[in-house]
């Protein structure tokens, strides 16, 4: 695979997460609104999230060692910091995964925000390179040089930015798993509700043999 390619590639499958995030989102809101369909498809990707997270923390980390490590792209000093920060994260997630650990998002939580937030500083000098005060050259390349930028915007930090972001979204954006007012909820009220009523009204009406014995007795 050409490096043109695997540029196309990776920044495809960042569209396609980014977007995959914001649908999550959209899904919990209307699912939250009363959407049925929207609560059901949700539920399964929200059910899903540690996987899917494990998933985009493991791509991101294969991408960014083809392009350093095949592409020979030097990686800069922001770049090493993001890198440490997802390299952590497929490891971590994987585990949660396997042991359906629902605590798992607070340990990857604090290093995929950390993360988020030096991507995000990375793209903003990218775009505005006099935002930068000039640290990255002391130690290796420019970190507001960039080495493709892909459909007009998608570089190696947008990349990693949209990766951090797409993991605490499946990591925090929960669906509901029963719409508020479900008459499920309330069955088990109304069943013991219909219970009391059959016991109160077993108890207080007398049996036949007992009217009986009384009239035998006057």
């Amino acid at each position: 695979m050409s490096t043109e390619t695997a540029q196309l590639f990776f920044s495809m499958l960042t569209v396609v997460a980014g977007l995959g995030a914001i649908g999550l989102i959209v899904l919990a809101v209307l699912a939250r609104a009363g959407n049925g369909p929207a609560a059901a498809l949700g539920r399964g990707i929200s059910d899903a999230g540690v996987w899917l997270a494990f998933l985009v923390a493991t791509t991101a980390t294969l991408g960014s060692l083809y392009f350093s490590e095949i592409a020979d792209f030097v990686p800069c000093r922001l770049c090493w910091f993001q890198r440490i920060a997802m390299y952590p994260l497929a490891p971590i997630l994987l585990v949660g995964a396997l042991r359906r650990d629902p605590g798992v998002r607070w340990y990857a939580a604090p290093i995929a925000v950390i993360g988020a937030i030096i991507a995000g500083y990375h793209t903003l000098i990218e775009w505005r390179p006099e935002l930068d005060t000039g640290t990255c050259e002391l130690t290796g390349p420019s970190c507001t040089v960039f080495w493709f930028r892909e459909f007009g915007f998608i570089t190696l930090a947008t990349m990693a930015l949209v990766g951090f972001l797409t993991i605490l979204t499946l990591l925090f954006v929960r669906v509901p798993s029963r719409l508020d007012g479900d008459t499920a909820d309330d069955s088990p009220a109304d069943s013991n509700d219909h219970s009391n009523d059959h016991s109160t009204n077993t108890t207080s009406e007398p049996t036949g043999s007992g009217v009986d014995e009384l009239e035998a007795r006057t």
